[in-house]
């Protein structure tokens, strides 16, 4: 059966109509970044990548490709013994390597002769990430975003966790980075994601939602740890509505004494990362936080933390960035519980629902001007 060629954009669309998605690129290239849901079919494994690039480059390349030739062959047959000889004939596999070239056309070669029908990717993942990147900014201006803004400690991540029970769309960029987005925010024995494996992530969660309805996310800044968040979805989510969820001060340090239980566990992990302060806080201000947190008065580090340095400059922030903060609505859970979140998450649901009841009801030609400049600034859009 003849290989067929797709272009990266018909992949894009078409990724869930495959029956699997094969990468077959090294495993440290296919750790770095690959398509959602692909599974890692080495042509040639790292070392074997390593040994016929010095080939190239110290001998020549046509004792590279024997070579090269040699090792693909036995590593495509491991393959195909241990992954295929149970597949049925109507298997429909989508193939893919770095660029598209010989890694994925020797795979698909030969399991099209077999007589699968293969798809493989022209350009390989480098074309298919420069189509993934530039859906992500067709993606991101098309949604309704409702953006969650609150001080440090005012329960974000555990509203959006809450909407999403609540059957919210939500798109959780710490979720996303493994990170909660503050000097403070590496989680212990969490690494990031890698830049390009960040943004297949948030592509692959965009391309879920369904754009009749809003999309609630947090006030994020440009950087959630050591990744960026894409350019054109930070620019839809500053031009948003904004939800601004307030909680007591006593609350908003029992929250962080519970989200970083780690820093208070282990105080002098606490006090490494407080050095990264020093800078904008001073170096004497630092050490006595530091001091008190081997003193074991972390609770009172962490309410100056909030109420001295993360207030102010998130609210600086949010009012130079966010054209919505300004004219959003308060929030206010009972308290910092699971159950609280979910209670509110359950209002803002049912008024979201309801303004959508409303603009569907409204959506029709004689809209008058005043109707019409509502929904369009998407304050009840849906």
């Amino acid at each position: 059966m003849p290989l067929i060629a797709i272009s990266a954009e018909e992949a894009l669309h078409k990724l869930s109509g495959f029956d699997s998605v094969v990468d077959a690129r090294s495993e440290d290239e296919f750790a770095q970044d690959h398509l959602p849901g692909a599974i890692n079919w080495p042509t040639l494994d790292n070392a074997q990548r390593h040994e016929i690039g010095s080939t190239y480059k110290q001998v020549n390349a046509f004792e590279a490709k024997k070579r090269g030739a040699a090792l693909a062959a036995r590593n495509i047959a491991a393959h195909i013994e241990r992954e295929v000889l149970d597949k049925p004939k109507n298997w429909q596999p989508l193939v893919y390597c770095w660029r598209g070239g010989k890694r994925s056309g020797s795979l698909s070669l030969i399991l099209s002769e077999i007589g699968f029908r293969v798809s493989l990717i022209e350009g390989g993942y480098k074309a298919w990430r420069a189509a993934m990147l530039q859906d992500i900014a067709r993606l991101a201006a098309s949604y309704d975003w409702r953006v969650i803004c609150g001080t440090t400690g005012s329960g974000k991540t555990r509203l959006l966790l809450a909407l999403r029970e609540a059957g919210a769309q939500v798109l959780d960029l710490e979720g996303l980075a493994n990170h909660r987005s503050s000097v403070l925010g590496a989680i212990p024995g969490v690494p990031q994601p890698s830049q390009k494996q960040f943004d297949t992530r948030i592509w692959d969660a965009l391309r879920q939602f369904d754009p009749k309805r809003p999309v609630f996310v947090e006030s994020e800044s440009k950087k959630v740890g050591n990744v960026a968040v894409p350019e054109a979805l930070i620019t839809a989510m500053r031009a948003a509505p904004c939800l601004n969820l307030q909680l007591a001060d006593a609350e908003r340090v029992a929250l962080l004494m519970e989200d970083y239980d780690f820093f208070v566990q282990d105080g002098q992990a606490f006090c490494e990362r407080l050095d990264a302060l020093s800078e904008l806080r001073g170096k004497q201000v630092v050490d006595t936080w530091k001091a008190q947190v081997l003193a074991g008065a972390v609770e009172a580090v962490v309410r100056e933390l909030l109420l001295t340095h993360y207030d102010p400059v998130y609210v600086t922030s949010m009012k130079r960035n966010f054209a919505g903060y300004a004219q959003a609505g308060l929030i206010a859970p009972a308290n910092r519980s699971a159950t609280a979140m979910l209670a509110l998450a359950r209002e803002l649901v049912a008024q979201v629902d309801s303004q959508c009841a409303r603009a569907a009801i409204t959506s029709t030609p004689s809209l008058d001007k005043h109707q019409g400049a509502g929904l369009a600034s998407g304050q009840h859009s849906c």
